[in-house]
């Protein structure tokens, strides 16, 4: 079984904004660029989830459009995570001493004082991560570098995260596609 998984194209924004579950929309010819890329990758018959955030509901729609047969269905929970109060805010803006209250507890503070624990955001990825091993299928999510980096936890059989230095640091870059197998 293989899950593929596909960034969403660079969001239309000033450079280091924090824009976790906020609505922004990304940069259309990006978008578009990203599903041509990402379409001939992909095998047919794979089931098509995306994020209900707009940046990747028209990158899904762009993948719908150039193969019909992907019909794509939103799914809340591979949506980023909720940054609270941080939303909308420059990342260089944001009191180092809020930074270091989250490392304190990086699994269960509520970042940005009423967004989302890591546990929570982990725990709700892990809850779409687990129906797609019980369906027995391929499958394509148009999501976020959050969620991707889930996913790489998920799949190494990590489910709970307490320290910040257990996050993965590796990059994902704006529309890039990758694939995970799950031996069943």
């Amino acid at each position: 079984m293989r899950l593929w998984l596909l960034r969403h194209a660079p969001v239309q924004a000033e450079p280091g904004l924090c824009y976790g579950r906020s609505d922004l929309p990304a940069q259309p010819d990006e978008t578009q660029a990203a599903a041509r890329r990402a379409i001939a990758q992909l095998p047919k018959g794979l089931a098509l989830r995306h994020s209900p955030l707009s940046r990747c509901a028209v990158l899904a729609a762009e993948l719908h459009a150039l193969r019909p047969e992907m019909q794509p269905h939103h799914d809340a929970r591979i949506a980023e995570m909720d940054f609270g109060a941080w939303e909308g805010r420059p990342w260089s803006q944001i009191e180092r001493s809020e930074f270091e209250a989250w490392k304190c507890d990086f699994g269960g503070t509520r970042v940005g004082g009423s967004g989302e624990s890591v546990r929570q955001f982990m725990a709700r990825v892990a809850d779409a991560y687990d129906d797609w091993r019980a369906s027995g299928d391929d499958a394509l999510w148009v999501t976020h570098a959050g969620v991707i980096r889930v996913v790489w936890l998920l799949s190494r059989g990590v489910r709970v995260v307490t320290r910040a230095d257990q996050w993965p640091k590796d990059p994902v870059a704006f529309g890039e596609l990758m694939s995970i197998d799950f031996e069943s």
